[in-house]
């Protein structure tokens, strides 16, 4: 079968590998479509993988049982999630995965087939297209709606996102739709011109103004009910504290090193609140299937479709910073 290779240096071949076989507790799905994510850049740019790929988004239709799965059935459309959970502790009771103690990663899904936990498959009912399917189960709406249960409170009224790549966009994509005022921060005309068309209320490019000043600005002087931290980035995590209210909540997206923070100056004497949000719970799968029934228009996430065939020139406009989601089509 054929698979995506990341040499590095941005480099990417489409390579012939071994046919797949499904262990206990696993399924062999054929790819539909698969969805890159932001994280692949850090191979794309870098040292590529040795082995495998960086894909962690798909979905397809399985087409073999690994010993012990009677859950699911040879053709079922399905969705998957990357991370699976042991299935026998507490946390994996209430299909909260991130959470096992021995979870597992599942990459390697921009290929024609791939491998997946069968306890990390969702069903995809009928009224779920492929390309919604493949932003309800992975990263795409994932980290967003998991966001979106950090900040629950009514009260939070204005969310300022920083940094409007695929995950930012998806968190302005999923605020809008509660009804809150978004704040879209980024450096990309492309990608703010996307963050109105997915319902931002402001737009603020951070090359041109001070970020910090004009959140402040646009919310009379009090600060976001919310900050977002989605770039990934210690200045934007910095802007975030000084951009969000007194009392408020910042939420981290974006994985990043240490930063040089003060308990007092950005929490204590303000009662801020910091939270990180990782991936998203697999029992939250029907939030989000309810959201998408509800209207939300995830299927907006998606800017460029390529032939799987063409992986190459779709990881190069992913990595332009002028795309929102990129899918490879494999039908």
């Amino acid at each position: 079968m054929q698979s995506v290779k990341l040499d590095g240096k941005r480099s990417v071949r489409v390579v012939e590998v071994a046919d797949l076989v499904p262990g206990a507790g696993e399924v062999l799905v054929e790819t539909a479509v698969s969805a890159l994510c932001g994280s692949e850049l850090h191979g794309y740019d870098g040292d590529g993988q040795e082995q495998g790929n960086s894909g962690h988004e798909a979905v397809g239709s399985i087409v073999k049982l690994g010993a012990g799965v009677s859950n699911l059935q040879v053709g079922q459309r399905v969705g998957v999630s990357a991370i699976a959970g042991c299935a026998s502790c507490a946390y994996c009771a209430q299909g909260q995965y991130t959470w096992c103690p021995k979870l597992k990663f599942y990459g390697n899904m921009h290929a024609e087939r791939f491998l997946a936990a069968a306890n990390a498959c969702h069903p995809l009912p009928d009224d779920v297209s492929w390309d919604a399917g493949v932003l309800l189960t992975g990263d795409g709406l994932g980290v967003p709606y998991h966001t979106s249960t950090k900040i629950s409170s009514p009260q939070i009224q204005t969310v300022a996102v920083f940094g409007v790549g695929p995950i930012g966009l998806g968190n302005v994509l999923m605020q809008a739709h509660l009804g809150r005022r978004v704040i879209a921060i980024d450096i990309s005309p492309a990608r703010l011109a996307m963050s109105k068309h997915l319902g931002a209320s402001d737009v603020v490019n951070a090359k041109e103004s001070d970020p910090v000043a004009l959140v402040r600005s646009l919310t009379n002087g009090v600060g976001a009910d919310a900050c977002i931290e989605a770039a990934g980035r210690p200045e934007t995590a910095l802007a975030c504290f000084a951009a969000v209210r007194t009392a408020g909540t910042v939420v981290f997206n974006g994985e990043q090193k240490a930063l040089p923070i003060s308990p007092s100056e950005q929490f204590i004497r303000r009662d801020i609140t910091a939270v990180g949000a990782w991936f998203y719970h697999f029992s939250e799968f029907g939030g989000m299937l309810a959201l998408y029934r509800n209207g939300l228009r995830v299927r907006d996430l998606i800017s460029d479709r390529y032939p799987f065939s063409e992986a190459p020139a779709a990881f190069e406009k992913f990595a332009s910073g002028q795309s929102a989601k990129v899918i490879l089509d494999y039908q």
